[in-house]
C-alpha cells in the first residue's frame, strides 16, 4: 500500500487538494473555486483527484468537509455553505473514482494535522478553531477526538454571541463565525464604513468604488499596511474571539487552543488583543490557570494535511493488526 494519500479539504470558498506523504509534507497540490451545486462539486472533486493520481501512486482520499457529518462519517447532514444534504459523499465517491474515500468534518481533519504535526504538540487538551470562511472547531481530549453523541460536536461558529445580530447560513442571527471569520471582516469594514469617515483610508476608497472587490484577504493586507479601516475591523475581530474563547475555555478548560484557517495566517494582527481581552472576560479570571494560544504551524494546509491522514488511518485501519495503526485522534477517537 502507498504511504501517499490525497487530502481534500471543500470550504465554502474553494476546494483545495494536495498528494501528503506520511510526514505530513505536501508533494502537489491543487486549488478550485467551490461550485454551487452538489453535481459540480462532484466534479471537481472527481477532477482533482484524477490529474493528481495521474502524477501520483496514492491509496486513499480524505475529505475535509465544511459542515454536518453522521458520527461514522458516512453521511453529510447539512453544510451550511456547501450543497449536500443527507449525502453519502465519501461511499458515493469511492464508486466513481475506484479508491476508497473516507469523509471527516473540516476541523476535525485539522485538528488532527495540527496534533500530529503541528502546533497541538500531542496535548493533552487540545482545541483547533478553523477561522476561514466561518469557524470550525476540532477538540482532541487525552489523545481521542470529541465527537459528542451523534457526531455534530463542538459546532462552537455557530453559539450565539449577538442576540438577533447578523443573519448566518445555518439559520440563527448573531452567530460567533458572522463576527469571527474572514467573510465577517468584509461585513465589519461595510458596517464601519456606513458608521465614520475614513478620509484616509485607501480601503475604504476601493470599497466605495466596487463594494464586492473587497476580500477578507485585502482586508489583511491593508491592516499590514497600516490602512485605518482595516486595523479597526481586526480590533472588531478580536474582541470578538476573546468572547469566544472565554466560551469555549468556560466549556472545555483546554490547556492549548490553536488559531487555523485561512484568517490564522494574519495571527499577528489580532492574537496578541485577543489574548488579553481573553484573559479578562473568562470566569475566574485572574485566579485560573488559562489556555495557551497558539498560531497554527501549518495554517491552511491543515485541513488536507488532516484528511490525508485520516484516510490513512482509516485504511491502515482495515488492513493492518490494530497494533501496528499509528496513535492518532483519527485512529482512536471512535
Amino acid at each position: 500500500m502507498s504511504d501517499l494519500t490525497i487530502g481534500i479539504d471543500i470550504g465554502g470558498t474553494s476546494v483545495r487538494a494536495a498528494v501528503i506523504d506520511a510526514d505530513g509534507q505536501m508533494l502537489d497540490t491543487l486549488r478550485a473555486v467551490t461550485p454551487a451545486t452538489a453535481d459540480a462539486l462532484e466534479h471537481c472533486l472527481d477532477r482533482l483527484v484524477a490529474e493528481l493520481h495521474a502524477r501520483w501512486s496514492v491509496s486513499a482520499v480524505g475529505l475535509a468537509i465544511a459542515g454536518f457529518l453522521t458520527r461514522d462519517r458516512s453521511t453529510v447532514r447539512f453544510a451550511p455553505h456547501l450543497p449536500w444534504r443527507e449525502a453519502r459523499v465519501a461511499e458515493e465517491m469511492s464508486a466513481r473514482i475506484g479508491l476508497p474515500v473516507f469523509a471527516e468534518h473540516d476541523a476535525n481533519a485539522a485538528a488532527v494535522a495540527e496534533w500530529r504535526f503541528g502546533a497541538a504538540g500531542r496535548g493533552q487538551n487540545s482545541l483547533v478553531l478553523a477561522i476561514g470562511t466561518g469557524i470550525g472547531a476540532g477538540l482532541v481530549q487525552d489523545g481521542r477526538l470529541y465527537r459528542g453523541s451523534h457526531g455534530v460536536a463542538p459546532e462552537l461558529g455557530h453559539l450565539v454571541i449577538v442576540p438577533g445580530g447578523r443573519p448566518c447560513g445555518c439559520g440563527k442571527r448573531g452567530c460567533w463565525e458572522r463576527y469571527c471569520s474572514g467573510t465577517a471582516l468584509v461585513d465589519t469594514v461595510v458596517e464601519l464604513l456606513a458608521d465614520g469617515e475614513w478620509g484616509r483610508s485607501a480601503l475604504a476608497a476601493e470599497l466605495s468604488a466596487d463594494p464586492g472587490s473587497v476580500t477578507g484577504r485585502r482586508i489583511a493586507a491593508a491592516a499590514h499596511e497600516g490602512d485605518p479601516l482595516a486595523l479597526s475591523a481586526f480590533a472588531s475581530f478580536a474582541t470578538s474571539l476573546a468572547h469566544g474563547l472565554a466560551m469555549i475555555a468556560d466549556v472545555f478548560d483546554p490547556d492549548l487552543i490553536v488559531i487555523a484557517g485561512g484568517v490564522g495566517r494574519a495571527s499577528g494582527l489580532y492574537l496578541d488583543d485577543a489574548r488579553e481581552q481573553y484573559a479578562s472576560l473568562v470566569t475566574g479570571a485572574g485566579h485560573r490557570t488559562l489556555a495557551r494560544i497558539r498560531g497554527t504551524q501549518l495554517g491552511e494546509s491543515a485541513g488536507m494535511i488532516g484528511a490525508a491522514e485520516v484516510a490513512r488511518t482509516e485504511l491502515r485501519r482495515r488492513t493492518e493488526p490494530a497494533d501496528e495503526a499509528p496513535a492518532t485522534p483519527a485512529a482512536i477517537g471512535d
